[in-house]
C-alpha cells in the first residue's frame, strides 16, 4: 500500500514538474499571475432550500448569500450521494460512490448486522468500503503536488487513524478537527470532545462552527504569502442540533410572526417528514454556521487575499426533513436527507471566481460533487487527471458562459436510509430522472423540468424510455463492479407493517409534541443551553 502511494506521488510530480519545466522554457512567455487560493466549504446535511438565497423566507445567511450572488449559481448540483460519507470521498477523489465503494455512511450496520436496532426490512445492506482508500489520488494531494499548502478543518468521517485514513494521509498538511466521528461529539460549544481540537480556556462558550472558522483563518494569515487550499467542512449543520437562547429566540418570535401551522409533520413513504421550515433552534445553529463564515470571508478581505481566492460552497447531502432531529423541511422538492427523490441529492452549489463576471447567474445544466475536483484543477492551471477524476468534469466552460456534453448522472444506494431512503438506483439524463428500486426491481420515471416534486410517475406512460434508462443504469452498474442488497431469508413483513404504523401512531404525535415545546416561550433545552452559556 505505501510502495503505491509513492508511486502515485511520483507520477503525479513528474507530471505538474514536466508542465512548469515546459512554461518555464518558453521565450515569449508572459509572467503568469500568481496561481488562486482555494477555499472550499462543506457544510453536513444542509438543504437546498436552507438558505435565503436559495428561497428561504425564514433562515437568515447573509454572508453565504454573498458568495453566491457574486458568484455562480448551480441551480442542479447535485451530492453523489443521499449521506455524508459516501459523496463526501465523491468530492475528494471525482468518481461516483459505486466507483469509489464508499456506498454508505462509515460505521453503518450491513448484513443481519443491520437488523440490530429493530430494524424489519425485505434486504440487508451489503458490505462496503469503511474508508477512503489510501490509493486513491485526491484533490488535496494535486494541489499539494503543484506547490501548494493544503489545510482541512472539520467534520472528516472518512477513516481513523487506525487506518491510516485521515486527512493527513490523504494530502491535507493540517488537520483541525477530523475524525472519524459523523457528528460534533461532546456538542456545538466548546469545551469540545474532539481529540484534533485544542480546547483553549478563553473560547469557553465558543460555537464549534467559529472555532474552525477561527482555525482557517489562522491557517490562512499564516500562508497569505504563499498559495494554499483550505478546506472547511463544518460539522454543522448536522444532529445533535444546539444553538444559544439569543438565536432559539430570534427565530421562535420569527416563527410565530410567520405564522405556525397547528400540524407540522406529514407522513411519507417511511416516516414522518417536517412540512415547515419553522425550527428555531435549526435556524440558529445556520446562522451561527453564516457567522462563522463571515469571518473567514473577512480575513480574505483584510489580508487583500478576496480577489485571488476561489471559493466553493456546497453540502454533501439534502437537508433532514426525517430521521435525526427532523430538523427542516425543502420547499419545493420531495424528500431529504437519506431519501432517493431530489431533496436527498439536490443541493446548495455555489462557484465564486473573482476574476470572473459572474454577479450571481445561474446555471441550470445539471453537476455532480465529482465536478469540483476537475474545475478546481482547471481554474488554478493544474493539470487535468482524469484517470484519477473519472466521473467528473471542468465546469469552467460553463462560468465562461461555454457549454459542455450532456452525459448522465448516477447513484447507486443499496442501503437504507436510517431517513426513510430504500435501496435504489438511479439515473438522470436531461430532464429524465429514473429511480430503480432493488426490493421489488420497480422503476419511477419523473419529468424534472415540469414534476420537481416527483408526484407524477410516468413509468407506465413511456414504457420505452423508462426501458432504456433502466438498461443505461444497470449496465453501467455491472461495470463499475458494485455491491448489492440481499433479500433477508428471516424477513419478516407482519413485523414490518408493525413499525410503520408506530411511525404514524406514536412516532408522529410524539414529533407534534417535540416541535410545539420548542416553539413556546418558556422553551429551555437544559441549564446552560447546551453550553453557550459561559459565567463571567
Amino acid at each position: 500500500m505505501k510502495l503505491k502511494k509513492a508511486s502515485k506521488y511520483l507520477v503525479l510530480a513528474l507530471t505538474l514538474g514536466s508542465t512548469v519545466f515546459t512554461s518555464c522554457k518558453s521565450e515569449k512567455a508572459e509572467v503568469e499571475p500568481k496561481k488562486p487560493n482555494v477555499l472550499f466549504v462543506l457544510v453536513d446535511d444542509l438543504g437546498y432550500q436552507d438558505l435565503s438565497v436559495m428561497g428561504s423566507d425564514y433562515y437568515e445567511t447573509p454572508n453565504i448569500d454573498k458568495i453566491a450572488k457574486s458568484g455562480t449559481i448551480f441551480t442542479n448540483g447535485y451530492a453523489t450521494c443521499t449521506v455524508c460519507s459516501p459523496s463526501r470521498a465523491s468530492l475528494l477523489t471525482g468518481q461516483f460512490t459505486a466507483r469509489h465503494g464508499i456506498t454508505q455512511y462509515e460505521g453503518a450496520q450491513t448484513g443481519q448486522g443491520w437488523k440490530a436496532k429493530n430494524r424489519y426490512t425485505k434486504l440487508l445492506p451489503p458490505d462496503f468500503k469503511q474508508h477512503l482508500d489510501l490509493d486513491a489520488l485526491t484533490l488535496p494531494e494535486v494541489f499539494k503536488a503543484g506547490g501548494y499548502s493544503t489545510f482541512f478543518a472539520g467534520k472528516w468521517h472518512l477513516g481513523s487513524k487506525e487506518q491510516h485514513s485521515l486527512p493527513t494521509d490523504h494530502g491535507f498538511d493540517v488537520n483541525q478537527g477530523g475524525n472519524k466521528s459523523g457528528g460534533p461529539n461532546g456538542g456545538y460549544f466548546s469545551p469540545f470532545k474532539n481529540p484534533n481540537l485544542t480546547n483553549l480556556p478563553e473560547e469557553k462558550g465558543m460555537t464549534l462552527s467559529m472555532k474552525l472558522a477561527k482555525e482557517t483563518s489562522k491557517f490562512i494569515e499564516k500562508n497569505k504569502d504563499t498559495t494554499f487550499l483550505a478546506y472547511l467542512s463544518f460539522y454543522a449543520v448536522h444532529a445533535p442540533i444546539q444553538t444559544s437562547e439569543e438565536k432559539w429566540k430570534k427565530y421562535r418570535d420569527k416563527a410565530e410572526k410567520m405564522g405556525i401551522d397547528e400540524n407540522g409533520f406529514k407522513m411519507e413513504r417511511v416516516l414522518p417528514a417536517r412540512k415547515h421550515q419553522d425550527n428555531p433552534v435549526y435556524a440558529g445553529l445556520i446562522e451561527q454556521v453564516d457567522e462563522a463564515l463571515g469571518t473567514v470571508m473577512q480575513t480574505l478581505r483584510d489580508l487583500d487575499l478576496d480577489k485571488n481566492t476561489i471559493i466553493v460552497f456546497t453540502s454533501d447531502n439534502g437537508g433532514v426533513t426525517s430521521g435525526d432531529n427532523f430538523s427542516t423541511a425543502q420547499l419545493d422538492i420531495r424528500g431529504g436527507k437519506g431519501y432517493q427523490w431530489e431533496g436527498g441529492v439536490r443541493i446548495p452549489y455555489f462557484v465564486y471566481v473573482p476574476w470572473m463576471d459572474q454577479k450571481g447567474s445561474n446555471i441550470d445544466v445539471p453537476v455532480s460533487g465529482t465536478d469540483l475536483f476537475p474545475t478546481l484543477l482547471d481554474l488554478a492551471g493544474l493539470p487535468l487527471e482524469p484517470q484519477a477524476h473519472m466521473d467528473g468534469v471542468s465546469l469552467k466552460p460553463l462560468l465562461e458562459g461555454k457549454t459542455i456534453d450532456e452525459r448522465p448522472l448516477f447513484w447507486h444506494y443499496p442501503h437504507y436510509g436510517n431517513q426513510g431512503g430504500e435501496p435504489s438506483s438511479i439515473i438522470r439524463k436531461g430532464n429524465w430522472k429514473l429511480i430503480y428500486y432493488w426490493e421489488d426491481l420497480h422503476s419511477e420515471l419523473y419529468n424534472l423540468d415540469s414534476d420537481l416534486m416527483e408526484r407524477d410517475d410516468v413509468a407506465d406512460s413511456n414504457k420505452e424510455l423508462t426501458a432504456s434508462l433502466k438498461t443505461e443504469l444497470l449496465e453501467w452498474l455491472e461495470s463499475m463492479n458494485t455491491q448489492y442488497a440481499e433479500e433477508d431469508p428471516l424477513w419478516d413483513e407482519a413485523a414490518r407493517k408493525k413499525r410503520l404504523e408506530n411511525h404514524r401512531k406514536q412516532l408522529l404525535p410524539r414529533l407534534e409534541k417535540q416541535r410545539k415545546k420548542m416553539l413556546s416561550p418558556d422553551y429551555k433545552p437544559n441549564k446552560d443551553w447546551w453550553g453557550s452559556q459561559v459565567e463571567k
